[in-house]
């Protein structure tokens, strides 16, 4: 074990608040997010900047600093350790500001995510389709850095969905009728392509993907990737339907929900255990069975994707959009087992995530031997509270906010900010009670978003618990709470992994936020990666900013078919899963001229009979103080 310092300098950032400074010493005083004091000397040539958004231009305050660096304002310091007897001196070299005052943050900007989800289409869509028309024949699943295609012609089911909800997100909070093209095409190749329809069963289930070569291709029917090879894992089915259901929620086109009830129907008859409840993680792929011995370590397995990923990938927004009890039944049933099973019965700080058929826990299945996903736990939490918000139930906020109490403790980065990947699941007594990494200490792009929603959404439905003083006192409290690390999850994250230079923004950074470019994680495209995480993050940040923060209003698109959202012809606008009485509609307009066929309380609009597709914009506001 090493006590003291190295014998050498080395670079490292800090993230925190300011204290103290005095400008003739050049002396800046912070304060961590887990309270620890760092002093920090400003020496020779200092940069300044300021947080800023995907296109916009770099803000230099280098000449501001005796303006800025006033007590309690929020940056980031990056700078050198020099060695000296007894310890170490911080010299900052650069100095990232997230406000130009304490208690401003530049992505509470009313239009902040938008204008990121804007640009990380734009990105997307010139990648893969240049300016001309959108022909998904063109689509490949790897991207370079600057978005560049490489020569690798597999196209991804999963990924394509992925890139469909972004677009289909981007056209609801920007109206950009390309957005939703390339949403539909993309939908529309999906069904071409990559759907089977077993009709002797009546399901349908999505190829892996396809192999192209000139007009040529070759299907893949099973997975082609190391824990699921060979067999069709149940998150490929989730995920193959998180695009299409959100390009339903815009336009109501009935093919799109005719294959999104088809696929429900092969988990319910393939993947669905009737006596256990829940959903296996993988089935054979000739007999659709999931006890066949062929599937190995995952015969008659369940997982928190085959749990629980249901809801956030698919499940949340297709019960938005239709209302239709099966939708809520099984979401009931999703939750009623996260709450029941996932929970270690221990009293460690971390979620189950892999069990045995009947929810014996399978603590040494592969990778995850040992480990936990600190984004799991964190995606736990944040969908619990959605959850809540559709049908209450006082496990689900209770259990929501036991597990996001301790992540900062084991899960975050506390000096320098952000939150890491995968840790062992026990402590080490040998460092310090800390949590080991299970690879490196690098933080990636999806688990910043996943503690962004997480402590996003408790904010905004955080609130007294009881009537009593003391009571609202610690709803208030709590409620702070999750916004502070709510917006320093939002400080790291907007000012670390936003690309600048090629766009969008980068799959891992370094624990001191230096992007990680070596190996699959320098793609901006790959199997792990096309635009979803990006984009829900920008949709839903705006959604919870809005509508449960700020006090700000929301318009949506929505371009409803002429047969679209069934014979009701009920377009359902919510945006999220949100507290009830937290948000109303407060106008409608259709094809431009005012609409008065709308209920303002359950947020759903009674579309006109029309022979054209219609331009419906939904203009949403607070509806009521926390």
């Amino acid at each position: 074990m090493i006590d003291t310092p190295p014998a050498h300098p080395w670079s490292d950032l800090v993230a925190g608040y300011v204290t103290g400074y005095e400008p003739e010493r050049g002396v800046l005083d912070l304060r961590t997010a887990d309270d620890v004091p760092v002093r920090v000397h400003l020496v020779g040539d200092i940069t300044a900047e300021l947080v800023r958004n995907l296109g916009d231009p770099r803000v230099d305050l280098s000449g501001r600093l005796d303006e800025l660096l006033v007590p309690g304002a929020a940056l980031f310091v990056y700078g050198i350790y020099y060695p000296r007897q007894g310890g170490a001196v911080f010299e900052g070299k650069n100095l990232v500001f997230t406000g130009t005052r304490p208690g401003e943050y530049v992505f509470e900007q009313q239009g902040w995510w938008t204008r990121q989800l804007d640009a990380i289409a734009a990105f997307y869509r010139g990648a893969q389709f240049g300016t001309g028309p959108v022909d998904f024949r063109d689509y490949r699943t790897i991207l370079r850095l600057s978005g560049h295609k490489t020569d690798h012609h597999v196209q991804e089911t999963d990924t394509i969905s992925r890139l469909v909800y972004g677009m289909a997100a981007a056209f609801m909070l920007t109206g950009n009728e390309d957005y939703l093209d390339v949403a539909e095409r993309g939908t529309e190749y999906l069904r071409e392509h990559m759907r089977f329809v077993d009709r002797e069963n009546d399901v349908v289930y999505w190829y892996h993907g396809i192999d192209v070569e000139g007009e040529y291709e070759r299907k893949l029917f099973t997975s082609e990737f190391g824990d699921d090879y060979d067999a069709i894992p149940c998150y490929e089915q989730i995920y193959a339907l998180v695009g299409p259901t959100m390009t339903y929620r815009a336009s109501g086109d009935p093919a799109i929900l005719a294959d999104i009830e088809g696929t429900l129907r092969l988990f319910e008859r393939f993947f669905h255990d009737a006596e256990h409840g829940g959903w296996y993680s993988h089935v054979d792929p000739i007999t659709l069975s999931p006890h066949h011995e062929s599937l190995g370590p995952n015969r008659a397995r369940k997982n928190w994707n085959s749990i629980g990923d249901h809801a956030p990938a698919y499940l949340i927004n297709l019960a938005l959009a239709t209302g239709e009890p099966r939708h809520m039944a099984m979401l009931r049933e999703s939750f009623e087992l996260i709450t029941r099973h996932f929970p270690d019965p221990d009293g460690g700080p971390f979620v189950r995530e892999r069990f045995h058929r009947d929810f014996t826990p399978d603590p040494d299945w592969g990778w995850q031997r040992g480990h936990a996903v600190i984004g799991h736990n964190l995606k736990i939490a944040w969908n619990l509270t959605r959850m809540n918000a559709l049908e209450a139930d006082p496990r689900y906020p209770e259990l929501a906010r036991r597990i996001v109490m301790r992540m900062p403790e084991v899960g975050s980065d506390t000096r320098r900010g952000g939150w890491y990947d995968v840790v062992d699941r026990t402590a080490d007594p040998r460092l310090g009670g800390r949590h080991r990494f299970a690879w490196h200490d690098r933080k990636a792009w999806w688990q910043q978003e996943q503690a962004i929603l997480a402590y996003l959404v408790l904010a905004g439905h955080a609130q007294p618990d009881g009537s009593r003083a003391d009571g609202a006192r610690r709803g208030r409290a709590q409620g702070a709470e999750f916004l502070r690390l709510a917006r320093e999850a939002q400080s790291f994250y907007n000012a670390f992994f936003l690309d600048h230079d090629e766009g969008a923004v980068y799959f891992n950074v370094l624990a001191n936020g230096i992007p990680y470019l070596l190996g699959d994680e320098r793609l901006k495209g790959s199997h792990a990666m096309s635009m979803y995480h990006a984009s829900e993050l920008c949709f839903l940040a705006t959604v919870y900013g809005r509508l449960l923060i700020h006090d700000q209003p929301l318009t949506l698109w929505f371009r409803p078919l002429p047969d679209g959202f069934g014979a009701e012809r009920l377009l359902r606008v919510a945006p999220d899963a949100l507290p009830p009485g937290r948000a109303r509609l407060e106008w409608v307009e259709v094809d431009g001229d005012p609409y008065p066929a709308f209920d303002p309380v359950a947020m759903t609009v009674k579309l006109p009979d029309s022979r054209t597709r219609l331009t419906v914009r939904a203009h949403l506001v607070p509806g009521g103080a926390r």
